[in-house]
């Protein structure tokens, strides 16, 4: 893969990712992710937007006056939500519902409108198709996994309700830990989903500094041995 393309990917996946570095769409992140299957669909949805809106927007930028380009690319975030909430509503109504008003709301995620007037309206389609894969699949591996902490702590299982995606075969894959599980409501509830985030951040960057600090080193001690030989 081309090196520009790995820096996308790296950006969308882990150093500019919408959830944990730009903290941007935290309302249905932190509102939708009480379960993994609620994320999955959210984050997908999601991705689907990023992907359609950044390639027309590469499509169109240079049509675009620009006094007109932020309406004009409301309007394409707009018809893809739409598109996407009535493929929803037809072929997963269930999920539908629980995912509810978060659905059109994607409309205003701030991450889509930024990445199209940030990048989409300045690079072509191969690059703006991949930001937008790589942003959603950043956004999406947020949301999973505050999702599974959360439907672990707050209800004790794991991928519960995949058939509202997969279908009745999807069942099987429920994991249970604790029978009779009472569940943990701090978790459950929208302060529950502010700590998990707070602390998959913190992680994050805890391993950033300390993969900074072998950097580091390893450069000190690339510098030190052509000295040490001259020497």
């Amino acid at each position: 893969m081309d090196s520009n393309y790995q820096k996308i990917f790296a950006d969308g996946l882990w150093h500019n990712n919408t959830g944990l570095v730009q903290l941007l769409g935290l309302c249905p992140l932190l509102a939708v992710s009480g379960t993994v299957v609620n994320a999955l669909g959210l984050g997908l949805a999601t991705t689907v937007v990023l992907i359609g809106s950044n390639v027309t927007v590469s499509l169109i930028r240079n049509l675009v006056r620009p006094e007109l380009r932020i309406p004009v690319f409301v309007l394409v975030i707009a018809s893809f939500v739409t598109a996407v909430e009535l493929s929803m509503k037809a072929y997963l109504y269930d999920l539908y519902l629980i995912l509810g008003i978060f659905i059109p709301l994607i409309v205003t995620n701030c991450a889509i409108i930024a990445r199209a007037e940030s990048f989409a309206s300045k690079n072509n389609v191969p690059r703006s198709f991949v930001d937008g894969l790589a942003m959603g699949l950043g956004f999406t591996a947020v949301l999973l996994v505050l999702g599974g902490v959360r439907e672990i702590l707050g209800h004790g299982t794991l991928f519960a309700n995949f058939e509202l995606m997969f279908g009745a075969g999807a069942e099987i894959l429920k994991i249970t830990f604790v029978q009779d599980y009472r569940g943990f409501l701090l978790a459950i509830l929208a302060p529950g989903a502010f700590i998990g985030l707070g602390l998959i951040i913190a992680v994050k960057n805890k391993f950033d500094k300390r993969r900074e600090r072998k950097r580091q080193t390893l450069a000190v001690k690339t510098h030190a041995e052509p000295a040490t030989n001259s020497s």
